[in-house]
């Protein structure tokens, strides 16, 4: 996917879902991950010639579970001139000590944005944009499906009363092999996630489910996501 496609993809889905204002200030929250990255170029680019006018900073949650290198993830914000901010976290600690390994992950992500989104709300943000895809939206919805019994996903834009803040994810329309294909082709400055869990989670095991249903039945992936959007199985704000 070329730089010129990943903005053609992300302005639609901005226009589609009505995501960004004028005045706007977005914290994108960057995992290290070839999705943030990506959301990163995205909207880097775009705040310079969409009709919107809109501010842009990048930040991580360092979430405390070992060696993190970001130094290229810095080096590329400063090419962007985006502001970027590293938020140190206990999350790991807390993790070990409080929760069981059934709920780790699902702790760990409320904990990580919990931490991202009281960040941004203190340096003046509205909103912060997470580099969900639509491959996640599918693994959630068969996440909620199987392990919870009910028709889940979250939607493209989610307002959060209790931190009055809203969550924005301008990357859904784009599938995961696109995204794959922008970091090689850009050689993106991943940064390899330092979560012992990392690869073994319930979202692996559903990603492998997904991809092994699409080969057998091709097209399956893009019916799912277009069966989301139709139905509106999240909440509309």
């Amino acid at each position: 996917m070329t730089l010129q496609k990943l903005y053609s993809y992300t302005r639609q889905c901005i226009q589609q879902f009505d995501l960004i204002q004028d005045g706007d200030k977005i914290a994108i929250g960057i995992s290290g991950g070839k999705d943030s990255l990506a959301l990163l170029y995205a909207l880097a680019g775009l705040r310079k010639f969409m009709p919107q006018k809109f501010h842009i900073m990048a930040v991580t949650a360092d979430l405390g579970f070992g060696e993190f290198d970001l130094s290229g993830i810095k080096k590329l914000c400063e090419e962007l001139e985006v502001e970027y901010h590293v938020i140190k976290t206990d999350i790991a600690e807390i993790l070990n000590q409080k929760v069981q390994k059934g709920t780790y992950c699902a702790m760990c992500a409320k904990l990580r944005k919990g931490a991202i989104n009281s960040f941004a709300k203190e340096h003046g943000c509205n909103k912060v944009a997470y580099a969900h895809h639509q491959d996640d939206m599918i693994e959630t919805m068969m996440l909620s499906l199987i392990y919870e019994g009910q028709f889940y996903c979250f939607g493209p834009k989610t307002y959060y009363k209790e931190a009055d803040i809203t969550v924005i994810r301008p990357l859904i329309n784009i599938p995961e092999k696109n995204i794959i294909g922008f970091r090689n082709k850009y050689e993106l400055p991943c940064v390899k996630n330092p979560c012992p869990h990392d690869g073994i989670t319930r979202r692996q095991y559903v990603k492998k489910l997904v991809a092994q249903i699409s080969r057998e039945n091709p097209g399956a992936k893009t019916k799912m996501y277009n069966a989301i959007l139709k139905d509106k199985i999240y909440e509309w704000d």
